[in-house]
């Protein structure tokens, strides 16, 4: 989801259309040659390069430090997930280079959308082209198939739910971009995740038992309780919530790739950690599983970042949190920490009045800062609580408290460690 308003209709036509500028301002290092619907002498403004290295810095030192130096992993592990990280190397440039040529193409056929955020300025009549997360989950696809050529043989056992797990990605990927398209009414999206995990759920063969909390076993009387279907229909319900949570808590330029980016890279921490810290050879496998897929992710992220950090330059569109979201879902159910990952995504749960879809701030344009409405998304509720702020301060107090609850995640485990389970 981004903040933009659409084009009131699709038109396929190659002619431009009359009631739209031929051409409009742009701001500081935005240069564009949009001169008609049709996309022609199309340029985007170049990427962000500078930011995202500051972002992955930050993101990737602590993760990379904690794989090569801290922890003793074994070599043909650490060699497994040094090719994974390059493969998504590649991805990252991939992806910077065909973001350009999608925008051309997109515009072509009238997907755009304008920056709501930016109403009343020059930059607010510019047309964005959006859905480029089709782009990103292409790339992520390509890399993570290419990726099972150098770690997994054809006896493998993870290789079935491997390719179970990228088959509900693309799935979601498609509904994704169908909603781009048609723009479906959103108790439809709400559903869509649950048939995109069909693949998944069929082909899952792992654990289907919980493990009782300690201060509960004396009244449950177990201490380890086996759901059996009713833990697929978990998994299904916990696909739902990851899509639609990235979906919900966007509407800024760079907030949903930015959440993205950082819950990655604190799935990335806490799957180096448990690896580190665990002698069993299967639990290694299954959060280096989540691992080969966490790095893509992140990789070609950061690259539609560069284009979609303020001011974006493009849109990623619901094809993108669908499927971001799909893929953190995916790793979290196969690596065994689902539970984690619902903490990782507690700012998405921090809204206060009931609001059950996507609700923007209000933008002045004589101040240039947003506003926070009554509607209880966590974008709104923060601005009521801190006052009004520019779309970029806001983009990274939000990004911030987004690292300072995952931070609290991992808080939050060390303290409960044998107490808790």
């Amino acid at each position: 989801m981004a903040a933009r308003k659409r084009a009131s209709s699709i038109s396929i036509s190659n002619k431009p259309d009359p009631s739209e500028p031929n051409s409009a301002p742009s701001e500081q290092k935005m240069t564009r040659k949009t001169v008609s619907a049709s996309g022609e002498e199309f340029r985007l403004a170049p990427p962000k390069l500078g930011v995202i290295f500051v972002i992955s810095t930050l993101l990737c030192s602590l993760y990379l430090y904690l794989l090569c130096f801290h922890y003793k992993v074994d070599n043909e592990l650490k060699r497994s997930i040094l090719i994974n990280a390059g493969l998504s190397l590649v991805g990252f440039f991939v992806t910077l280079k065909m973001i350009p040529v999608t925008a051309r193409y997109v515009l072509r056929r009238n997907m755009f959308g304008f920056d709501i955020n930016k109403r009343g300025t020059p930059q607010g009549d510019i047309k964005v082209p959006e859905s480029l997360g089709i782009v990103v989950g292409i790339v992520f696809l390509i890399v993570a198939i290419i990726f099972q050529y150098f770690n997994f043989t054809e006896d493998s056992n993870w290789l079935v739910e491997y390719n179970a797990a990228l088959a509900s990605i693309c799935f979601m990927i498609l509904l994704g971009f169908v909603d781009d398209v048609l723009d479906v009414p959103w108790r439809v999206k709400l559903v869509l995740p649950s048939f995109a995990t069909l693949p998944l759920l069929m082909a899952y063969a792992g654990h289907t038992t919980i493990v009782i909390p300690k201060p509960l076993v004396a009244y449950i009387g177990l201490e380890v309780l086996n759901l059996g279907r009713i833990y697929k229909l978990y998994m299904g319900l916990l696909a739902v919530f990851c899509t639609n949570s990235i979906n919900i808590h966007a509407g800024l330029n760079g907030l949903e790739i930015g959440q993205t980016v950082v819950i990655a890279a604190a799935i990335l921490i806490h799957n180096v950690m448990q690896i580190g810290a665990s002698v069993d050879p299967e639990y290694h496998q299954a959060h280096a599983f989540s691992i080969f897929l966490t790095q893509p992710l992140m990789a070609t992220s950061l690259a539609m970042l560069a284009y979609n950090w303020y001011p974006s330059s493009v849109f990623v569109g619901d094809t993108y949190t669908v499927f971001a979201g799909m893929t953190m879902a995916v790793v979290g159910i196969l690596g065994h920490f689902s539970e984690t990952l619902l903490i990782f995504f507690l700012p998405q749960l921090a809204g206060i009045v009931k609001c059950p879809r996507h609700r923007l701030p209000r933008y002045d344009p004589a101040t240039g800062l947003l506003t926070g409405t009554k509607d209880g998304t966590l974008v709104n509720v923060y601005l009521r609580l801190f006052g009004p702020k520019s779309e970029k301060s806001l983009c990274i107090h939000l990004l911030v408290f987004q690292a300072l609850a995952c931070a609290f995640c991992f808080i939050l485990r060390h303290f409960l460690a044998g107490w808790y389970k």
